[in-house]
């Protein structure tokens, strides 16, 4: 039996309770002899702050830093909002992707059958969506410097962040992009702001050469950033991977979230390097819902994304993907069934709780597998 070892941060907010439904699952692998994980846990964010007085300790970052992948859950809240900025709860997860490399942000958008009525947009537009949101997540302007706020007197004060990219992030996501599309529908649409910004004109640069130089046999087109926005709202399924900036990404995926009915249906994973010697990525997994504070501890948080966000685990990190496809069939049977949390519920649907949810997911689980 296989065996891996991972760090589980389950954050703030909703996080707990998202990752109880991964230790649920770890159970049901560990009892039908699938896969041993052997866990450990830390915290990060606003419970970090809390104990430590930091986002993330170094002990914290040493286990990141071994483990096979990082389980992530969520941070933030608005009782940490007056904390300082170096020490707020983002602090620890965006140091966690720099110090590990993780410039790679696959998000992909899925409307699962029971829920093409669920999005905001009419069904036609969304039934049978599958398209992925890949986001160059290490550069751009959440990391360039300067980042400052300067008191220019009489009572103005200027706010500095800067967008920085070298040619080599911009080439090594664009790879990563074609690589994505020649297992799915060959097509790559590359976002960014040519017309406005100086590094979009490098990422439209470096795009197009790596496509002529590498990836002949991939469509690509470029569209810029705000346009794309009004097409992921008008005609989603145009699209296959959408490759894009740290900053564009964070956004373009968000309005994605609601092409599937809700945040809490988008998982997400965060890869790194391969490493030659090891032939292993760092990486991390987390839902991309946040940590929901108004719901907190109410056993409301949708747990699909958390889990289908293990599903990435197994399939990028783990080599099991034939497993992924059984527990991404299984979220699909659960809806199918007519179960609902509270954030995607219909008319004639039962709505359950996050444990519900999780336990009849692993249910489905076992009747696929048996």
């Amino acid at each position: 039996m296989a065996t891996f070892n991972l760090l589980l941060l389950a954050g703030d907010g909703i996080g707990p309770e998202v990752m109880a439904e991964v230790k649920r699952l770890l159970g049901f692998y560990a009892k039908k002899g699938i896969a041993d994980f052997h866990t450990e846990e830390g915290l990060v964010g606003g419970s970090a702050y809390d104990a430590h007085k930091v986002a993330i300790t170094e002990a914290t970052m040493a286990k990141a830093h071994a483990c096979d992948a990082v389980i992530f859950g969520a941070v933030g809240g608005p009782r940490w909002d007056k904390v300082p900025f170096e020490a707020r709860p983002e602090a620890g997860l965006l140091r966690l992707r720099k110090e590990l490399g993780l410039f790679a942000n696959i998000r992909p958008a899925i409307v699962y059958p029971a829920l093409a009525d669920a999005s905001s947009l009419k069904r036609e537009a969304v039934e049978g969506l599958d398209i992925i949101i890949l986001r160059e997540l290490t550069g751009g302007v959440y990391f360039g410097e300067p980042k400052t706020i300067s008191d220019l007197g009489n009572g103005q004060k200027r706010a500095i962040d800067t967008q920085v990219y070298d040619t080599y992030e911009i080439e090594r996501i664009a790879r990563v992009g074609f690589e994505l599309a020649r297992k799915r529908r060959n097509k790559v649409t590359s976002m960014e702001k040519r017309n406005v910004m100086k590094t979009g004109v490098l990422w439209h640069e470096v795009v197009g050469r790596i496509h002529d130089r590498e990836y002949q046999d991939v469509q690509l087109e470029h569209m810029l950033a705000d346009a794309g926005g009004m097409q992921l709202v008008r005609w989603p399924k145009q699209f296959d991977v959408i490759v894009t900036d740290n900053l564009f990404g964070d956004m373009l995926s968000d309005v994605a979230a609601m092409l599937t009915g809700s945040l809490g249906m988008l998982p997400s994973a965060s890869l790194g390097e391969l490493d030659p010697k090891t032939g292993r990525r760092k990486a991390m997994y987390e839902p991309v819902h946040g940590s929901a504070p108004d719901i907190a501890g109410k056993g409301m948080a949708n747990p699909i994304a958390m889990l289908a966000s293990f599903a990435m685990a197994m399939r990028y990190s783990f080599n099991m993907g034939k497993e992924a496809d059984r527990l991404e069939a299984a979220i699909a049977a659960a809806l199918a069934e007519g179960l609902r949390t509270a954030d995607i519920k219909s008319e004639g649907c039962n709505i359950v709780s996050t444990a519900e949810m999780g336990e009849a997911i692993v249910g489905e689980l076992e009747t696929l597998s048996a």
